[in-house]
């Protein structure tokens, strides 16, 4: 365990090693998972706390990037044993990820255990993990933070009844168009948002990857459009790091109204266009604020008439 840095963002989720191969190109064991992604991004607006678990063959310079980025380690578990570990593939349809092989490896026995900063955070992101732990997180918070969640069709498929539990609890409700319509049952997205928040959330982002995301709360609609790029090299990650943008910059604001969530949105989306325009990490490590702010402002200008 290391010392906390008085985060005001806490994000758990999984610790990967990404072997990933697309048109433009292949990396193997890279630095991926959830987490990794959502604290990265976060790390750009304010001081996250990453919550998971990790084997012991973690390369150190992964740790070294999450110190460098001021990321609080005190709940990141390393374990015997070796690292949760993902492959997989993209066509030319770079909005379908194709799985060639899933170890679970230390991630399988992941229980999360909060600290009492934890428990009292702000902002909470539960990613995608297993709705019994995202559960098992809730249920160990003291605090009133501002919760958001994303989830995946197989626990959708298999965990219904306790995804919607989460998503009772939840104020923000993250998922991409396939998911909210297997929850919901209906081919309409507008549709799909409605039936979410009649659970009980403040707000539903359903996002379409290069089709940018929709945003619904209290009859309120929002569309971001999704940044023209000429170079996708690799998706992976860019729903996490849209996620950690998002929270992070409500962290940094400490401000959860509508019209600061849309600015969130907007910066939850160019940070997701920088990710994909590199493998894995690759270029989350070393953008800066101002790159962020010079797409920020070209996302204004996108929706400008």
């Amino acid at each position: 365990m290391m010392k906390t840095n008085n985060s005001n963002v806490t994000i758990v989720g999984s610790v990967a090693l990404d072997s990933i191969k697309t048109p433009f190109g292949e990396k193997k064991e890279s630095l991926g998972g959830a987490a990794s992604y959502a604290c990265v991004a976060a790390s750009l607006f304010a001081k996250p706390a990453m919550i998971g678990v990790v084997g012991s063959d973690l390369p150190k310079e992964h740790m070294d990037l999450f110190k460098s980025k001021g990321i609080d380690l005190s709940g990141l578990t390393v374990a015997d044993g070796k690292t949760f570990r993902w492959g997989g593939y993209y066509e030319y349809d770079m909005n379908q990820a194709h799985t060639t092989n899933t170890e679970l490896n230390v991630f399988a026995d992941f229980k999360p255990k909060l600290s009492q900063e934890h428990k009292n955070t702000k902002f909470l992101f539960l990613a995608n993990i297993l709705p019994s732990l995202q559960l098992d997180v809730l249920d160990q918070m003291e605090g009133n933070p501002f919760v958001a969640m994303d989830t995946m069709n197989l626990w959708i498929e298999n965990n219904k009844s306790e995804v919607i539990k989460i998503i009772k609890r939840t104020n923000l409700v993250l998922m991409n168009d396939a998911e909210a319509r297997q929850l919901c049952d209906t081919p309409n997205l507008v549709l799909a948002a409605k039936k979410i928040l009649k659970h009980g959330p403040n707000a539903v982002i359903i996002k379409k990857g290069e089709h940018g995301a929709m945003f619904f709360t209290d009859g309120i609609y929002f569309s971001a459009p999704a940044y023209p790029l000429e170079f996708l090299r690799d998706p992976t990650g860019a729903g996490d790091s849209f996620a950690g943008g998002l929270m992070g910059y409500l962290a940094k604001t400490n401000n959860t109204r509508t019209e600061n969530i849309k600015k969130a949105i907007i910066y939850g989306s160019a940070i997701a266009s920088f990710n994909a325009e590199g493998f894995g990490l690759e270029n989350l490590k070393k953008i800066t604020m101002r790159d962020i702010k010079k797409r920020y402002k070209e996302f204004e200008n996108l929706v400008k008439f």
